[in-house]
C-alpha cells in the first residue's frame, strides 16, 4: 500500500502528525532545529516553520530519477509504471480533501527540474541566507 494511502487514514494521520510535530519542536539529540520532509509539512504539519521550501520537478524528470534510483539499488524498475504511479499519486494527494498537495502561501518554490542533487541545496541554502527570520 503506498504510503499516501496509508496517511490518509484518520488515526494513522492524527499519529504521524503528532510525532512529526513533535520531532520538529524537539529534534533528536538536542539539535538546534530539524528538516522535515513531505507533501504537507509547511501547510499542516509545520505551518509555522522558519523556512518553507516546496520542491517541484516535471512529472516525466522526476520518473527518471526514481527509475535510476531504483536501478542503482539493483530493484527491477518499468519506467512507464513508475510515470504512471507518480501521476496518479500526485492526483490523489492534489485532490484529498485533507492536506492537498499544494505550497503554503509563504513557501519558496523550487523548481529542482533542471537542478542536479547539490544545485538543488545551493539554491535551497541561498534562499535560507537571504531571509531575515529568526
Amino acid at each position: 500500500v503506498a504510503a499516501s494511502k496509508v496517511a490518509a487514514i484518520p488515526e494513522v494521520r492524527r499519529i504521524l502528525l503528532e510525532y512529526q510535530r513533535k520531532f520538529a519542536e524537539f529534534p533528536p539529540e538536542g539539535k538546534s532545529g530539524a528538516v522535515l520532509d513531505g507533501r504537507d509539512i509547511g501547510t499542516i504539519v509545520c505551518p509555522n516553520a522558519n523556512f518553507k521550501i516546496f520542491l517541484i520537478a516535471d512529472k516525466d524528470v522526476r520518473a527518471t530519477r526514481r527509475f535510476k534510483e531504483l536501478q542503482e539499488r539493483g530493484l527491477r524498475a518499468i519506467y512507464s509504471r513508475i510515470l504512471r504511479d507518480m501521476v496518479d499519486r500526485d492526483a490523489r494527494d492534489s485532490f484529498r480533501s485533507v492536506a492537498p498537495l499544494e505550497p503554503a502561501k509563504d513557501a519558496f518554490v523550487l523548481d529542482t527540474s533542471k537542478l542536479s542533487v547539490d544545485a538543488t541545496f545551493v539554491a535551497a541554502l541561498r534562499y535560507i541566507s537571504t531571509q531575515n527570520k529568526d
